[in-house]
């Protein structure tokens, strides 16, 4: 608990058996975290088996993949059923670090911002922690479009680790989202949409063969996802464009 919240850690789970008891041992060291829900989303290694050994695990099972949006739906759906304040998403492939856990929480605990990311460009050390170039370069370019297009200035919209107060995700309407990799970003957009702000946490950035990565193909088909979803908050903003990701009577004037 935290200031009487309750903390909750989703891990969004696909082929992790090789890293989940180290994110596993990680998250249990942080005595913020009351609660660890694993969606596994149709592995083919010994994930869940792992994951029902760790004690204090939730392991929920998609016998059919559904996708990492759909994956994320789920992990949100337990943590809110579950009574969760405080929602931490963290993949347990262990490219980012449970140490950060205490920092996320007390920035939403604290009332200062019911959002958190975790960054791997914020602090410059991208590079260095072994990002590969390539994916180090859309990156950037993605960002600087998508903080043009929502107006923001966040320093990448691309982690996968994420905090999240109860209210924002009581307030999304995530079931419309796409089930795809896209889904982290129409999220983010909608935060903007709905008024709420995002704070950023410099995180280590940690590349190696067990971390998990979407391939070139899909990246590019993730790029032209991020870059349609904020032409289509643009146009929605200036009412040239209704979409349902974006409700016209709940966004900001």
């Amino acid at each position: 608990m935290y200031r009487d919240k309750k903390v909750v850690v989703v891990m969004p789970a696909y082929n992790a058996a090789k890293t989940l008891r180290q994110t596993y041992a990680e998250v249990h060291e942080q005595n913020l975290v009351d609660h660890i829900i694993l969606v596994d989303d149709g592995s083919r290694d010994e994930t869940v088996s792992i994951a029902r050994a760790l004690e204090g695990v939730q392991v929920h099972v998609h016998e059919v993949n559904q996708g990492y949006g759909g994956n994320q739906k789920t992990c949100y759906r337990l943590a809110l059923a579950a009574g969760a304040d405080i929602v931490i998403m963290i993949h347990p492939d262990y490219q980012y670090t449970p140490k950060l856990i205490p920092a996320m929480v007390s920035i939403i605990g604290n009332d200062l911002h019911p959002c958190v990311l975790g960054s791997r460009i914020l602090g410059g050390y991208a590079l260095q922690g072994g990002m590969p170039i390539w994916k180090y370069v859309s990156n950037r370019c993605l960002t600087l479009a998508e903080n043009i297009l929502l107006g923001a200035k966040l320093s990448e919209y691309h982690t996968g680790y994420r905090a999240f107060s109860r209210a924002i995700l009581e307030k999304l309407s995530l079931e419309g989202n796409s089930n795809d990799f896209v889904f982290d970003n129409q999220m983010l957009a909608q935060i903007f949409w709905h008024g709420f702000t995002i704070a950023e946490v410099s995180c280590p950035t940690k590349y190696f063969p067990e971390a998990s990565s979407i391939n070139l193909r899909r990246s590019i088909r993730y790029g032209f996802g991020c870059l349609g979803t904020g032409l289509r908050f643009r146009l929605a903003r200036l009412g040239l464009m209704e979409c349902k990701l974006f409700p016209k009577a709940q966004g900001r004037a």
